[in-house]
């Protein structure tokens, strides 16, 4: 696949659609794209073309560097209250012996592995399990923060969120500064999948809709918390259900600023509801992400999740507008492995990412969670 565009190139085809040279002079230009132009790059923009005006904007905005943190999960359980169809990670609870529950102290094993390592950032995650309440788990953030100050706290998707604050008779708010005085430094950008009602109703019936997803998140931002923002793309949605999530992620951008980085998160079809459906290809992967810089225009970052993609792919996808590859992860993760991802075993060292990063001309940068640079390699 040939990644080496010129924008001044493919500007010049004799062929090239008027609308679509309209949109190249606004990114050009730096003016925002309507949704309508949004939906026409999905429907007329070839690779070739969204692949140059993105890797345009990710110049404009970061040169070479590409970023990458220190980081392990911790994945509390898999046992999950929700049913979601495109899932291959959770059990549901009345099946829980088939999946997993770790304690509070299993879970402070997984933080003391790391003691002395230069990780940064811890992420929590996992299923929506009914006895994992708020007290649970705000205990745990004490616990962790008691062992090791320096590590940046980041935890539960607005799913988890949802079910722990309403079942602890919160309000949203006030859940979210209980979370945040017990140490929640950030939240991960899960559970967004696709905002259409519809579609939700199809994929993940149970869980938070739309709106509650968006209220928890600039909830987060109003209390001084950062977050990040993600969409689950190629399954049953069309390209306006793809613009329209993003249109309202940039919404709530324009108004808090609070959200990190844009991750978009490829379905995957083994082992769950879904796996009639099926996964799509590279290009268009790639033609996800370089949409994704270019409508996104208020997301200054845009990730790649090397672990889904695999780690080719993650080179890639840094000529479409990606700036991003995560972090080291040290195989802490389940939840694409389990689904079919490239990656059955994620850990990357630090001299794996670098060298990742180095291979396709880049400059790796060790960045924390707020994207402060820690080191340039």
């Amino acid at each position: 696949m040939n990644t080496n565009f010129s924008l001044k190139e493919i500007l010049l085809q004799p062929n090239l659609d008027i609308r679509l040279q309209t949109i190249a002079e606004k990114i050009q230009n730096n003016e925002r794209l309507s949704e309508e132009e949004g939906v026409l790059l999905f429907e007329k923009g070839e690779l070739s073309f969204v692949g140059a005006l993105a890797n345009f904007v990710r110049e404009r905005l970061h040169g070479n560097k590409v970023y990458f943190n220190r980081n392990f999960h911790i994945e509390p359980t898999n046992v999950c209250v929700f049913t979601c169809n495109f899932c291959s990670y959770s059990r549901q609870y009345k099946h829980k012996d088939d999946g997993w529950e770790m304690s509070q102290e299993q879970m402070l094993d997984m933080v003391r592995k790391y003691d002395g390592q230069p990780v940064t950032e811890v992420h929590i995650v996992g299923g929506v399990h009914p006895k994992m309440n708020l007290e649970f788990f705000c205990e745990l953030l004490q616990k962790i923060k008691a062992h090791r100050p320096d590590l940046h706290l980041k935890g539960f998707t607005a799913v988890e969120l949802d079910y722990m604050i309403r079942k602890a008779g919160l309000s949203i708010k006030d859940g979210m500064m209980k979370l945040k005085e017990a140490g929640l430094q950030s939240l991960p950008g899960g559970g967004a999948e696709i905002f259409d009602e519809a579609i939700r109703q199809q994929i993940c019936p149970d869980k938070v809709d739309a709106q509650g997803w968006l209220d928890i998140h600039q909830t987060a931002h109003e209390q001084g918390m950062h977050s990040n923002a993600t969409i689950l793309y190629g399954h049953i949605e069309n390209y306006a259900h793809r613009i329209d999530t993003m249109s309202r992620l940039r919404a709530l951008q324009d108004k808090t600023g609070g959200f990190n980085c844009f991750i978009p998160l490829k379905f995957r079809n083994k082992d769950n509801d879904m796996s009639y459906v099926a996964e799509v290809s590279v290009i268009e992967d790639m033609r996800m992400y370089a949409i994704s810089r270019l409508f996104m225009d208020n997301f200054k970052n845009l990730k790649a999740y090397w672990p889904m993609l695999g780690r080719q792919n993650a080179q890639l996808s840094l000529s479409f507008g990606v700036n991003d590859l995560d972090g080291t992860i040290d195989d802490t993760t389940k939840i694409y492995s389990m689904a079919g991802a490239e990656e059955q075993t994620p850990t990357m060292s630090t001299e794996n990412l670098c060298d990742l990063i180095t291979d396709v001309g880049k400059i790796p940068v060790e960045r924390d969670t707020l994207y402060n640079e820690l080191k340039v390699y």
